[in-house]
């Protein structure tokens, strides 16, 4: 059965990777970050409220009491992040925004000792240390931040949505099932995001374009989108919510941060994002400095950086 958690804990991290390199191509289509992702939350909603209507109707029952939660879910938790990531991935590589995206662990350490003023493990704040020497080493600080700085400033952007993510994550009980909060929180983040995305001028005709970002191969528009919807998110989210019923949260979520590379190396066979050897060795740190503050968090009885659901967030 662990073996079994892990494997399916492996495959949705690839699965989350793609999100990245395919909305490089709905880029290139002519879609702008913000209508890219309406069209993932929407379709990806869509599929999952329809499928599960029919399949598990009890599993999109929402509680009144839960609304206020769903919400915040839907537009911190799911539109927050998914915006701010694919707009910044238009600015920095695909392997640099989940890096520093990854670094909400750290983030989560430093929300529950100074606002729930709750005490650490000294290895909490040890990974919190290590991981900002990483994330440093990524953007070349010593050079005055070698990347795009409004990029680096989105990217940090989606980190602090994911903290909320990871905070929200811990703050529902056995009466919302997994499945039907990430329905509806797709679903909502597509509805929150139509003042901004407007759907109505997104350039439908682009689907029908075959693109190739600078550096890739060419591939129908559609296709990128369809397996953004389709895999990037619907598979990858059932496989995570699917691999942490079979793990411990800390294990799961320990392999989702395999995204990072599973990411990084998609980027650079699709869209000839190469990583440079500062943005490897950094990456590195970073991801032993969460993982130290994510283990010791979650050691906690009440552990306030448990991930339940799902194993990946983009």
């Amino acid at each position: 059965m662990r073996r079994d958690g892990l494997l399916i804990a492996f495959v949705s991290s690839w699965c989350f990777a793609f999100s990245g390199p395919m909305a490089k191509y709905l880029g290139a289509a002519g879609l702008s970050p913000l209508e890219a992702v309406w069209v993932r939350m929407a379709g990806a909603g869509l599929l999952l409220v329809g499928a599960l209507a029919v399949l598990r109707p009890g599993a999109l029952r929402i509680p009144r009491s839960r609304l206020p939660f769903f919400l915040a879910y839907a537009v911190v938790a799911v539109a927050g992040v998914q915006a701010l990531y694919f707009a910044a991935i238009t600015r920095l590589p695909v392997g640099v925004t989940l890096l520093i995206e990854f670094t909400s662990p750290v983030l989560v350490v430093l929300w529950v000792r100074f606002v729930r003023r709750v005490r650490l493990p000294r290895a909490a704040f040890v990974g919190a240390v290590v991981a900002v020497v990483g994330l440093g080493i990524v953007v070349e600080a010593w050079s005055g931040l070698a990347l795009d700085p409004f990029g680096l400033l989105l990217a940090f952007g989606a980190a602090a949505c994911c903290t909320g993510y990871f905070l929200l994550s811990d703050g529902f009980g056995e009466d919302v099932d997994p499945l039907g909060l990430i329905a509806w929180g797709l679903l909502g983040a597509a509805v929150t995001l139509v003042p901004l995305s407007r759907p109505w001028d997104i350039p439908w005709r682009a689907f029908t374009l075959t693109v190739a970002p600078e550096g890739g191969p060419a591939l129908p528009a559609l296709a990128a989108a369809l397996w953004m919807i389709l895999i990037a998110t619907v598979a990858a989210y059932i496989l995570g919510v699917t691999a942490v019923r079979r793990l411990s949260a800390a294990v799961g979520s320990t392999v989702a941060s395999l995204e990072v590379i599973a990411g990084a190396v998609i980027a650079w066979v699709l869209v000839g994002e190469a990583l440079g050897p500062f943005q490897i060795v950094g990456g590195l740190i970073v991801l032993v400095g969460a993982y130290l503050a994510q283990r010791a968090t979650s050691a906690l009885p009440a552990p306030a950086a448990d991930v339940r659901e799902p194993v990946g967030v983009v």
